[in-house]
């Protein structure tokens, strides 16, 4: 692979601002003379994620990561660093100079720029077939006009597509602008015959069927839905499926893509909710009549990746499922997930027999109107589609259901939402709301004692030791009790040094973050983001117990050497295991027996912050 000169990259990033980098993935806002949001590498409900436009960096507290626009692109893109240095100048149309010595430089490309051309020349020719002037065009565009009732103008908005029944078109137009045949294998949109390492032995895989494009949440082509027509072959290896997809390459994953993402996630936010339809059709029929905030999965169920996505762009999701029992078991499996990741949840319940692109279509904006006006919470649903005749049921069938509803209500870890929820519940079940609560304090303890106790383990295998340590508790007490002390803290403590596998690790993480950034506004501003109850217990315990010391700063200096010395004494650990087991050479020996050296004179000299008290 060609080289990318230094001054180029010099250049990118002094003309990229990182916050047009990371809005394309996070929902920022202003915080002091920061950005902050929902961390994209952690599932998270409060925000650890900040940017620093000034200085071009981003810190994400809550997995330790941090980088400028590079590093962020490789992290969530999973690209290689000349893949995201190419990303980014393609995204923002400068020009890429590699180093000279390589006649070819300029030509080559990685494979994921490849997959991408391919995509992006796929779209162009299926929505050139659709056009085209012949008998198999006419009839599908009949059928997207006639039986889908779509007009031409949403077709181009959207690239609408055929893939023509014999065609080796596509292939050779990939091969004039000189995709490899390595890509060609990879990206989905072929079968290989044998092993001959030519085009003649790709077939197509999709034939005679109605092409949809797939984005990312960029806009850029990755894959497509394919919707079978009278055109498609008999032979077709799928003939009998009404819609196929593209399989998994290194750029479509259906479990983290939904379809219109990138066109929704501008129109949601605080006060707009994401609107989730079951199909591709539905999400554009919905655009079409201006709810552009629909999106739809893959083909599969909801995932929990899929709605920890939207939730960086939004609070809340509705919606709009079939009306019918395939339906109701669709919510029923999604809602556990929508639970756990925080979103608020609500229901548009269909008529038996509609989906959103018949109740559009006969309808219009009128239609779904009238279904808007009746929107139905994520626990009423629950209840309905658990016990639908609440007078008939048995005081067995009220068990049965109460159980089901307890598992559902036990997968949100906020406390607050969890009272809510159990009223709720009780009151659409008909419920006294005394013994359904009591039942469900009792279901969460069985189920604590009959959890097995699994050692964490680190990646070596080794069974994680317990902390022997109070260090991260000292120190949150003292930032609660003294601000001024706690911003003198951040200004020596590696965020590494802190284990956030523990609730005190990661509410001290939280808070020095807030305070790194000049947002630490107090406790009872913080304890409106916690809604985790025994990380609010905590809090308020600490907030409330006076300091039992004199000198602040002697205690947080013997924190802070305890945290400096676990550090360094893990990592000289690693050294010796890799001295005794491994086969190095002489070399490698002595660089580990440096670097242990050195970490042992780092034991001697910890950290310190300047001496005073409260």
């Amino acid at each position: 692979m060609p080289i990318i000169r230094k001054s180029c990259i010099e250049e990118i990033k002094a003309r990229v601002n990182i916050l047009d980098v990371v809005s394309h993935t996070v929902t920022l806002r202003k915080a002091g003379a920061s950005f902050k949001g929902l961390s994209p590498f952690n599932q998270e409900k409060t925000p650890s994620f900040f940017v620093s436009p000034d200085r071009g960096m981003y810190k994400c507290f809550s997995s330790g990561k941090a980088g400028d626009i590079f590093s962020f692109v490789m992290e969530t893109e999973r690209l290689s660093f000349q893949e995201a240095v190419e990303t980014i100048a393609g995204r923002f149309n400068i020009e890429i100079v590699y180093e000279e010595g390589n006649a070819r430089a300029a030509q080559q490309r990685s494979l994921r720029q490849e997959l991408l051309l391919i995509h992006e020349t796929a779209v162009d020719f299926f929505h050139q077939a659709f056009l085209a002037d012949d008998a198999d065009a006419a009839s599908v565009r009949e059928y997207w006009m006639a039986n889908r009732g779509f007009p031409m103008e949403v077709a181009d908005e959207h690239k609408i597509g055929l893939s023509p029944v014999n065609q080796r078109e596509l292939t050779a137009e990939c091969r004039r602008k000189g995709i490899s045949f390595e890509a060609l294998k990879e990206c989905g949109l072929f079968y290989q015959r044998g092993s001959r390492a030519d085009e003649a032995s790709l077939l197509p895989r999709f034939r005679g069927r109605l092409m949809i494009p797939i984005r990312d949440h960029q806009g850029r082509p990755i894959a497509f839905t394919a919707r079978q027509l009278d055109l498609t072959p008999a032979d077709d290896p799928s003939r009998d499926a009404k819609y196929i997809n593209s399989p998994e390459t290194p750029l479509f994953s259906k479990s983290h893509v939904l379809f219109g993402l990138e066109r929704a996630r501008m129109a949601a936010g605080e006060d707009k909710p994401f609107l989730l339809v079951e199909g591709q059709l539905d999400t554009i029929r919905c655009w079409q009549h201006g709810l552009d905030t629909a999106v739809a999965p893959q083909g599969t169920a909801v995932t929990e990746g899929q709605l920890m996505m939207l939730r960086r762009y939004a609070p809340g999701i509705d919606c709009l499922l079939d009306g019918d029992r395939a339906g109701q078991k669709a919510a029923l499996r999604f809602l556990p997930i929508a639970l756990k990741t925080g979103l608020d949840t609500r229901f548009f319940v269909l008529p038996p027999g509609e989906d959103p692109d018949t109740l559009l279509r006969r309808g219009g904006v009128e239609a779904w109107r009238a279904v808007a006006a009746k929107p139905v919470s994520a626990i009423a649903y629950a209840a309905g589609a658990l016990l639908p005749d609440v007078a008939a049921a048995t005081p067995e069938q009220k068990a049965r259901a109460s159980r089901s509803m307890f598992e559902l209500i036990s997968h949100s870890d906020s406390e607050i939402a969890r009272s809510e929820y159990i009223r709720e519940a009780a009151e659409a079940m008909k419920l006294d709301w005394a013994g359904f609560s009591g039942d469900f304090t009792r279901y969460l303890h069985q189920r604590l004692r009959r959890a097995p106790v699994v050692p964490v383990e680190k990646e070596t295998g080794e069974t994680r030791s317990p902390k022997l340590t109070t260090a991260e508790e000292t120190l949150l007490h003292i930032c609660l009790h003294d601000p001024k002390l706690g911003r003198e803290i951040t200004a020596v403590i590696d965020p590494e040094w802190i284990d956030r596998e523990d609730r005190r690790g990661r509410l001290l993480n939280r808070i020095l973050a807030e305070m790194e950034h000049g947002l630490w506004e107090g406790v009872t501003t913080f304890l409106d983001d916690v809604e985790d109850a025994e990380e609010r217990n905590m809090i308020h315990s600490l907030a409330f117990s006076p300091p039992a010391h004199e000198d602040s700063s002697q205690v947080a200096n013997e924190a802070i050497r305890q945290l400096h010395k676990t550090s360094l004494l893990t990592k000289i650990r690693e050294i010796d295991l890799e001295l005794a087991n491994a086969k190095d050479t002489i070399d490698r020996a002595i660089f580990l027996q440096r670097k242990r050296n050195e970490y042992r004179r780092l034991l001697l000299d910890p950290p310190r912050i300047s001496a005073r008290g409260f």
